[in-house]
Order: structure tokens, then sequence, then C-alpha cells
């Protein structure tokens, strides 16, 4: 069903995360299901990360880190390109099924969150520690304000439902603006600070908390020039001490030692369950590796191939930093034509710990310290105090490994130095075309960019990489233009 409804659906749910990453029997969500004990909220609250863990695995990537300058795709004639590849060279249209099927996972994650939030306060529920209802509370605030962060930053203004609703009411709301709905992310957020901090007794590793919830409230604030807000929200993350950097960068991407000592908050996957795991390498190295580099040579990967680090990417890193030979790794081989070359592909994402097949357990980090400190820098220059900023993009670039003293910088070339940084930093953890927008570079970077991969790549389609500003929205999705009237963002 089609409706806008299909946003809001109301659906079975399943948990996640390392200590809350087991599977419970699955519980239906519908009007008349009301809960009536603390387990059952518990249960509730892990549903509200499953539709997140689900479009991180299979379409975020390619609305975050595919569309920009990061990463590519390896031509393969026998699987085409209808959906991610034409994303990639900017041939983006409204019937594009990846657009909707993360407008409905995205939906479906907020219709969870809502659910949880109008019925937590039923008067008869018994907690065994009111911790875990500020938790639960805390966790579903963080979230629907994380779901609208991400729809927002790809859609532009989309309909804002912040309670449970009807199928007839569905139909009935249209989009709000940009700053509805930022406001309604602020406010989930503050509301989601105060909530955990009545929860530090119930903290479990890997679900969201206080300082995650700070962390995300200072990026917002960044994202739309609240520079005085954003500064005050990470000088607090900062001030915690809750986190720091590890010494060694190589240890983020450990999944048999998942971090949680920078890792402020990731995605949690587990190559235990097939619904749990994620197939990150199966998808991200060259189709034509075969078994060698997931080694596991009983599963085909004809259909990978995706998120291949581009020349612009590879060209980033500076001489002596280490974080190039963890991000990146190499394979030579036959390429798509039977030619023989060295091919790169992202090393963060590794094969399978101990499953037999193509069940991975890597964590998807979405806010990490070095974010912070990256974060912090970019707002102490924004408002004028570039010296201030320059000590901590030295802390990110000390680990890795480029330790000479940053000097000489006015606030544009260290604007420009901190971007560089976030491209190598956080390159395949889908932040870069989120960079490039905020920063109002995305239109020249990736116009220059896609007359470099035009001249490399014969196959790219014609009107590949034609690049204007109406894209850096992306289309609202066929569907929610026929059936629900939404009006579509110019140029579609």
């Amino acid at each position: 069903m089609k409706k806008l409804l299909y946003i809001f659906c109301l659906v079975a749910i399943s948990s996640c995360s390392e200590d809350f990453l087991e599977l419970f029997p699955e519980t239906t969500l519908n009007e008349g299901n009301f809960y009536q004990s603390q387990e059952e909220y518990i249960l509730l609250a892990n549903g509200c990360y499953v539709p997140m863990r689900n479009y991180e695995k299979d379409l975020h990537w390619v609305l975050a880190e595919l569309v920009s300058d990061n990463t590519s795709f390896q031509y393969n004639i026998r699987t085409g390109e209808a959906v991610r590849g034409v994303i990639d060279q900017f041939i983006i249209t409204s019937d594009n099924r990846g657009y909707s099927s993360f407008w409905e996972q995205s939906y479906n994650g907020i219709t969870r969150c809502n659910k949880l939030l109008f019925e937590i306060d039923r008067p008869e529920v018994v907690w065994s520690n009111e911790a875990f209802k500020e938790r639960s509370s805390g966790e579903a605030l963080f979230l629907r304000a994380l779901y609208y962060f991400n729809l927002v930053r790809q859609f532009g203004g989309v309909p804002l439902v912040t309670t449970p609703i009807t199928s007839q009411e569905a139909v009935e709301i249209k989009r709000s603006s940009e700053e509805q709905i930022y406001q309604s992310i602020i406010n989930d957020l503050n509301q989601a600070i105060n909530h955990f901090s009545n929860a530090t007794d119930v903290h479990e590793d890997g679900r969201a908390n206080k300082i995650a919830a700070l962390a995300l409230l200072g990026k917002v604030n960044l994202t739309i020039g609240n520079f005085d807000e954003a500064e005050n929200n990470l000088k607090e993350v900062i001030d915690s001490n809750e986190y720091s950097l590890l010494p060694n960068y190589e240890d983020l991407f450990d999944p048999s030692n998942p971090d949680f000592t920078e890792t402020i908050f990731a995605i949690q996957y587990s190559e235990n369950n097939r619904e749990l795991s994620n197939r990150f390498i199966f998808m991200f190295v060259p189709w034509s590796s075969e078994g060698e580099i997931t080694e596991r040579p009983n599963i085909n990967i004809i259909s990978a191939g995706w998120n291949i680090p581009t020349n612009d990417l590879i060209d980033a890193f500076e001489e002596g930093d280490k974080r190039k030979a963890v991000s990146i790794n190499t394979w030579i081989g036959e390429d798509w034509d039977g030619e023989i070359r060295e091919l790169s592909y992202t090393g963060k994402f590794k094969p399978p710990v101990s499953a037999p097949d193509d069940r991975c357990g890597d964590n998807l980090p979405i806010l990490r310290y070095s974010d912070v400190l990256l974060m912090y820098a970019e707002v102490l220059n924004e408002l004028g105090r570039t010296g201030e900023a320059i000590p901590y993009v030295e802390m990110v670039r000390n680990r890795a490994g480029l330790t000479a003293p940053l000097s000489g910088f006015d606030q544009t070339s260290l604007g420009e130095l901190i971007l560089k940084e976030r491209q190598v930093e956080f390159c395949f953890e889908n932040q870069r075309w989120y960079d490039l927008k905020r920063t109002g570079k995305a239109v020249e970077v990736m116009s220059e960019h896609g007359i470099r991969e035009k001249e490399m790549k014969p196959f790219l389609f014609d009107a590949s990489f034609n690049i204007t500003s109406n894209k850096l929205l992306a289309p609202i999705p066929a569907e929610q233009i026929l059936i629900n009237r939404l009006e579509q963002n110019p140029g579609y």
C-alpha cells in the first residue's frame, strides 16, 4: 500500500546492538496494541533502531557517500546501474526506488518512535527502575531526531509527524518547511538530553545516550549555522571526558573488538544472525575479485563493486597519513574490461570473523569523538577564533601521524583544511555529501569531480554529472507526489 500511511505503517519489531542485539520474539505494533510492562517498552525502544540499521547497510551509503566525490563503482555490464550507478552520476529521478525506500524506512522508524513516546506514560506500567523509562524515552527522541535529520538533509522539508496517526490523517499531512523540521529535531534532542541525564545508571554500550544527543545537537546546530549553540553543545561533549581518541585509527574498525572509547554512537551489527548482519565487504570490493578479498569463495559477489574509492579521495591523503592504509586497500586483478589493473577498495569493512557465509558484524560509526573535535574546530573558526580552532585539528592529525604544527592559516584556509580532514577521517562513513552541502562546496567540487570521472571512464552516460543547485536536494519519491499530493522539489 503506497499511501503516506506506508511511511508511518506500524510493523513488526525486533531489537539490536551488542548488549541488546539478541533477537526477541516479534511484537506487532498496531493501534489497538498497548504495552503493559517494562520489558515490552524496552523491546519497543529496541525496535526504534531497526529501520536505521536496515537503511544504513543497504541505502544510506548510496545517498551520502556514493553520490559524493569520495566513491564510485566498478562497471559491470551484467548487473547494470539503474538505482545506484545513476545516483553516482547525478542522473537523478523521482522514480528511483533508492529514494522511495529510504523515505519509507525513515518513516517506519519515526512511527516506532512516535508509538513509544505516545504510550510510555501509561499509568498501569510498573517500572522496576524509572531510569529504564527515561532511557527508552531518550532513545526514541534521539532516534526520531536522527531520522528527521537525515530526511531533511536529503529532501528538504518533509511531512512532520510526532504522534501516532491513522491512515486517513496521514494522507492529509503535507510537507513542513526545513526550518520547522530543524526546530523539531532540536526540541527532540534537548528533551532526549534531559531524559538521558536521569538514566546514567542503566547505560548500555551501543545504545544512544546523553553524549550522543549532545554531539548530534552540535552537528545539527552547525549544519544550520547556529554556531554559538553548536559551540556550547560540542564543548560540553569535550568537557565531559567520557570519550577520547583511540591511539590507533585502525582499532576503530575491528569487528572482533567493537569500539566504545571514541565511537559515541554507531549502528550495531552482528554476524550471529542474518537480520542483524551487514554485507558491506561483499558489496564494496571489486566484483571481479571473486572470493579473494572476502575470504569466502563460496559467496557470489557479481553484484559487488560499489563504494570504490575515487582518485579524488586517494589523492586527498597527505604523504605519511596513517589513515590511508587503514581506509583504502588494493587488489591486482582483472577489471571490468578484462585488463589487469590495481583496483582500490575500502579497508574499513572486514570479512566475517567466524560466519561461514556473507554475514558481517562491522559496526558503522555515526558519531565519533574525532567528529566532535573537527566540528568544534569548524565552529570556532566560523566564529572568527581561528587560533583557538587549530589545536583541535592538530589532535586529529597527530593521531594520523601528521605531527607538523599548523601555522599560517587564516579563516578561509583553515576552513578548507578542516573540510579535507573530514574527507579523509570519515571516508566511507556517510558524511562527505552532507559536508559538501553544508559548506556550500557541493556544486563546485562535484562539477570538477565529474569532469575527471568522465575523462577516465568511457562507460559513463553522456548525461552524467550535469550538476545544478536543484540537485542538492533529492526528489520527493514519485508515489508520494501521486498519491499524497506532496509538492515536488524544484527541477524534478
